[in-house]
């Protein structure tokens, strides 16, 4: 998959934000498997991580660093700024341009960047305009600090208003088998060639039971239903990015094996129409 014409990134991504808060690690071990997972990532051809200064207050960011630094030419690193967390459980967005310029400046240096390849903003503020968020960004690309814009959680409407402000090269909303609110959001990435990069692409709800049409495709399909999600999340839209997250190195090789699952017309077509 290519983004905005000039980032060359496999279809499925590692999505960093399910690694441990280093604030309860149990001690080093915990440490040792949230390298390992990351550097297997990279070992298994994956070459775009995605993380967020409001992971771990930014401490994810630093062992993005710690694990992959100095980082492979083709490694593209997506971070995001525009939430506060208050507390664990709190989402707060603040879209302020001065907060978002600070933010970009930290994430360089927490990832030891100089310049950081795609940059979204997390939420959209609705107490700031939207033109003075992107604006900000704008202007951040411009000074060569980011390369790339993107938006996370925004409708087809805020799209394109902020598509008539500056290039947005990715969107980022959940979207999965059991959840597709935004399946006009996907449609509208792919006619206007923007890479649509879902979080929590492996949530499948009711679908998971044993006696499920998810586990019967997979059964035949010689996969697990979790590849067989990704899968199908690949087939939706050529512009389709996933970036499944996980702790553990076997659900990393798991989901990184979606990328060799065919789907039939019938396979697919019955993904499709569940609900």
């Amino acid at each position: 998959m290519n983004i905005d014409g000039d980032l060359d990134v496999t279809r499925i991504g590692y999505g960093a934000m399910r690694l441990a808060d280093p604030a309860i690690w149990q001690g080093p071990a915990d440490r040792r498997s949230a390298l390992s997972v990351l550097r297997r990532a990279v070992e298994l051809g994956v070459n775009f991580v995605d993380t967020s200064d409001a992971y771990s207050l930014g401490a994810n960011e630093e062992l993005i660093a710690e694990a992959l630094h100095p980082y492979a030419d083709d490694l593209v690193i997506a971070t995001k700024a525009g939430v506060t967390r208050p507390t664990p459980e709190a989402w707060v967005p603040l879209g302020r341009p001065e907060y978002l310029k600070q933010q970009a400046e930290l994430s360089l240096r927490r990832l030891r960047l100089d310049r950081i390849d795609l940059f979204y903003l997390h939420r959209v503020d609705p107490q700031v305009p939207l033109a003075d968020q992107i604006g900000a960004l704008a202007e951040l690309r411009q000074e060569g600090k980011i390369r790339h814009i993107g938006l996370s959680e925004v409708s087809v409407g805020q799209l394109a208003e902020a598509t008539a402000i500056a290039p947005i090269a990715a969107v980022q909303n959940m979207y999965n088998l059991a959840t597709r609110e935004h399946e006009d959001v996907v449609d509208y990435a792919e006619k206007e060639g923007i890479a649509f990069v879902p979080f929590f692409p492996i949530a499948t709800g009711d679908h998971a039971r044993p006696d499920s049409p998810l586990a019967a495709i997979a059964s035949a399909a010689g996969a697990t239903p979790a590849q067989v999600a990704l899968a199908w999340l690949l087939r939706r839209s050529s512009t389709m990015v996933p970036i499944p997250g996980t702790s553990s190195v076997a659900h990393l090789e798991e989901n990184v094996g979606a990328l060799r699952v065919t789907l039939t017309d019938a396979q697919y077509d019955e993904l499709s129409t569940l609900t």
